[in-house]
């Protein structure tokens, strides 16, 4: 059977150190990704700050890992 550039780039990518396969498989699965939308940053950065500010004042009532994790598990069970 001849061997085909993807099965010869798959055998040589199989023989590379766990790090560098996993900075492969990374750069191979962001080369799928389509173009960034130009605004996303932006609409991050301010949700971020939404965020910060709501924590800051109060306003928002955090929950520690433990109680996340609860809540998580109660939802899911639900489903």
């Amino acid at each position: 059977m001849p061997t085909t550039p993807l099965h010869k780039v798959r055998s040589d990518a199989l023989e590379l150190p766990e790090q560098q396969r996993a900075e492969l498989a990374h750069d191979l699965i962001a080369s799928l990704d389509g173009a960034a939308d130009p605004g996303s940053a932006a609409a991050w950065d301010d949700e971020l700050i939404r965020r910060a500010d709501a924590v800051a004042s109060g306003e928002a009532h955090l929950v520690d890992l433990a109680e996340f994790s609860r809540r998580m598990r109660e939802r899911l069970s639900r489903l």
